[in-house]
């Protein structure tokens, strides 16, 4: 079963986090359970990539924390 569109209503935010423009419907995306809107598709990707890049390194530090923690 397809997920539900995203809908530009349900965003938490009006303005883009990066630009301070309008959010655009076409440039939504799910961050940790809440709509979050960007001004463009681009602004949307280049959030996704930033906290993909946190993520993986809080990961990171999380497995070099266990392992020396042996």
């Amino acid at each position: 079963m397809a997920a539900a569109p995203l809908r530009i209503e349900d965003a938490v935010n009006t303005t883009c986090p990066w630009s301070g423009k309008p959010i655009a419907a076409d440039s939504l995306m799910l961050y940790r359970g809440t709509v979050v809107g960007f001004c463009n598709p681009d602004c949307r990707d280049k959030f996704e990539k930033a906290v993909r890049h946190f993520e993986d390194a809080l990961k990171a530090r999380r497995a070099d924390r266990a392992q020396n923690s042996e």
